[in-house]
């Protein structure tokens, strides 16, 4: 009991000192032992890879999740140590709406197979957009967050333990100016020994961890490596999925009136960047020239007369003033006066309406 006694006291005694000692010097009135320049900058060093991880590491996951409450979710269940769930994302969510739109629209129609297509590759680059996060989170993410919470952590407690030891040595060397006895003054000098060569050792351990931020810049550059590569797999899949959708959709028939090319031009001018591709617009002249085939239908708008026409591929109408019309199937179709030169006015029994002549082949 009465060891115990004494250990609390003398716990008390260098608590009290210590606080005294920093007391006065915020008042100004002690001295301070100062680190020597390089532990300061190594300390500032240190400082600054930790508020610049954080700022990086936060940066990052609103890139990859830019819904703060999925954010905190996901932080919750990572406290928890439990696996969050997995949750379709915005791509998978936009492509699966896409194939069901499709669907009931039949995919054997050109708006329908078109929606499908591009559905598949809406899914196909939400899945990845899901392997860039894994990705990210396992080389990326991950490496930064074991820096802020292993190596930064150590070094800030042997920091305040270094903090603890200077300010034992600095209440020690108070303690030696102002001892007067002999007696006295050989304890102090005792003391101060001793403090000073915690104080050292400590530094030097200090020291020695700061230096070892240098490691951590090399294996950060690594990790930074590593997320490049992922976001340049991402892009160049999703560049390809792109192409090969523009291919694909390449194949579909597509007219515009001039009425929907006013509308557009008669406001600012839009360049959209397209992707060359190969794919063109399959021939509708039924083994004969294109020019034969134009000549047909110029023939048929001079002569304001009537021809059987057969459907090449499904067309659904945009207005009640246009046909629907379904690949195969024979119409009769005739010009009318002031229409537009891409279109025709196409009859099938009593359904009547305009009708693209990129979807249909004149028969003889």
């Amino acid at each position: 009991m009465d060891f115990n006694v004494k250990r609390l006291a003398a716990d008390a005694g260098t608590f009290l000192s210590r606080a005294v000692q920093f007391t006065e010097e915020k008042l100004g009135q002690a001295e301070k032992t100062e680190l020597d320049a390089h532990l300061e900058n190594l300390l500032v060093r240190a400082e600054s890879t930790k508020q610049w991880t954080e700022r990086i590491m936060k940066q990052t996951e609103i890139l990859l999740q830019p819904n703060p409450n999925l954010r905190l979710e996901e932080f919750v269940y990572e406290k928890l140590e439990k696996k969050a769930p997995t949750r379709v994302n915005n791509h998978e969510l936009l492509g699966q709406s896409m194939i069901e739109s499709g669907n009931e629209f039949g995919p054997g129609t050109a708006y329908g197979n078109a929606l499908i297509k591009c559905g598949e590759t809406e899914k196909q680059i939400g899945g990845a957009e899901r392997e860039l996060i894994q990705s990210a989170a396992i080389n990326f993410l991950t490496p930064f967050r074991n820096f802020l919470e292993g190596d930064f952590k150590t070094i800030l407690k042997e920091r305040k333990l270094l903090q603890v030891k200077r300010l034992d040595l600095d209440a020690a060397k108070t303690r030696l100016k102002k001892a007067r006895m002999a007696d006295a003054r050989a304890v102090a000098e005792q003391e101060l020994r001793m403090t000073q060569s915690e104080f050292d050792r400590q530094a030097e351990i200090t020291r020695l961890l700061l230096e070892g931020v240098s490691s951590t810049h090399a294996h950060q550059l690594r990790c930074l490596n590593d997320f490049v590569e992922a976001q340049t797999t991402y892009y160049a899949q999703c560049y390809q999925y792109m192409v090969d959708l523009q291919k694909q959709l390449g194949s579909f028939p597509t007219s515009f009136s001039n009425n929907n090319q006013s509308s557009v031009s008669g406001g600012a001018s839009i360049s959209v960047p397209t992707i060359p591709v190969s794919a063109s617009l399959p021939s509708v002249s039924g083994g004969h020239g294109s020019s034969a085939v134009s000549g047909g239908f110029n023939e048929l708008r001079s002569s304001n007369g009537s021809r059987k026409a057969r459907v090449l591929y499904d067309y659904d109408a945009a207005s009640s003033s246009e046909l629907s019309l379904l690949a195969d199937e024979v119409i009769t179709v005739s010009s009318v006066p002031g229409m537009d030169s891409d279109w025709l006015m196409g009859e099938r029994g009593n359904q009547k309406g305009k009708v693209p002549i990129t979807y249909l082949e004149l028969l003889n």
